[in-house]
């Protein structure tokens, strides 16, 4: 009796462990062949790395298709301290130093950091071909040059106030830039490669991810048109020694602009070496003015298009002075000009003949065409 007890939880604990060693194979099962991909990416995530590909930014253009928004291909330096021997990390920021130009003790700091991956900034960044051939031929492992992308202004200071300018990291930052700066940058690429637990590259082939080029805009600017505006507005500051000038070409059948500028100016390409006041300033829009007599001709011509006033015919009387709702205009001329044709009215520019007697008249029904 006491036997067969025995026997049967050895069967008992045996049938246990067959359970146990079960559900360890189907664990194993599932983590193998069904959840693998999930732990794959728990593992790349500990294992790769990147080394970042800038994008280029969207061009700017003129309706013509003139590039006037550009990008050049540079090079910055990188770092990856993990990677650099540790014994010639000294000799390393030495004679990267050298070609640099710049100061020892920066190139250490970014050396002897403990972290993934160092960008030399700003020493490192946008290394002429010179700089970066001598970098290269060093041949030093953890020591690297990636892609960037340097905006350019090939035409210097044309419609300078309304492109704007970009920072140092390709960032929008006035005008055009700024304004359409979602649109114009691009997603960065990446060389993604797999390192061990110290940070070591490991031999294995490296991914190149390609970056996304911002969009291309097109503006309703004739190259034409700004380039002889440009010009016109650069001789009329020499011939008369001007503080400023502005000018505006618009398409009146549209609303588009096809020419925008102002002076002094500046170049996007440098704008560093510029006042604030001579960057942020683009006259054309900034420096407004009521149209005061100027819009005269215009609440004329609309009354002459409708045919609610003849000019030689018509008559009003100008008294000096006249309220309307309860707000009083006068007449530019003291005791006004009393009576007269609306020929005399924009003869005379009488304030109250046109923008008062004009506007009466066109109150009457409208012509329907």
């Amino acid at each position: 009796m006491f036997s067969k007890y025995i026997h049967k939880r050895i069967r008992i604990v045996l049938l246990v462990i067959i359970l146990c060693f079960l559900l360890i194979i189907g664990k194993v099962f599932y983590i193998q062949v069904i959840d693998y991909q999930k732990l794959n990416r728990y593992a790349n995530g500990l294992w790769s790395r990147n080394l970042p590909i800038e994008a280029d930014r969207g061009k700017i253009m003129t309706v013509d298709k003139k590039v006037i928004a550009d990008n050049l291909t540079t090079v910055s330096l990188v770092f990856i301290p993990n990677q650099i021997d540790t014994n010639k990390k000294e000799q390393i920021a030495k004679e990267i130093a050298t070609i640099l130009n710049c100061n020892i003790k920066a190139i250490r700091e970014h050396i002897f950091k403990s972290s993934s991956i160092e960008r030399v900034h700003p020493e490192g960044r946008r290394l002429n071909y010179e700089q970066a051939d001598k970098i290269e031929s060093l041949g030093y492992e953890g020591v690297y040059l990636v892609k960037e992308s340097k905006r350019v202004y090939p035409y210097e200071k044309l419609l300078c106030h309304t492109l704007g300018y970009v920072g140092i990291d390709n960032q929008g930052l006035s005008g055009l830039e700024l304004q359409y700066d979602n649109y114009l940058t691009g997603s960065a690429g990446a060389i993604q490669y797999y390192s061990d637990a110290k940070g070591k590259k490991l031999k294995k082939v490296e991914n190149y991810v390609e970056p996304t080029n911002g969009i291309d805009v097109e503006l309703t600017i004739s190259y034409d048109i700004q380039s002889v505006m440009e010009r016109e507005l650069d001789n009329a500051m020499t011939k008369y020694n001007a503080d400023g000038a502005w000018s505006i070409a618009m398409n009146p059948k549209t609303g588009e602009i096809l020419g925008l500028a102002s002076r002094p100016g500046f170049d996007p390409n440098e704008y560093q070496k510029y006042k604030t006041e001579e960057i942020n300033r683009n006259l054309a829009i900034w420096a407004s003015y009521e149209p005061g007599s100027t819009f005269k001709i215009v609440t004329l011509a609309t009354a002459l298009e409708e045919e609610k006033v003849d000019l030689e015919k018509d008559t009003f009387y100008d008294g000096g002075s006249v309220n309307v709702d309860g707000a009083r205009i006068k007449c530019w001329k003291h005791g006004g000009h009393g009576a007269q044709t609306f020929l005399q009215v924009v003869q005379n520019s009488c304030n109250l003949g046109v923008n008062t007697g004009t506007l009466l008249n066109l109150q009457k029904p409208l012509k329907i065409v």
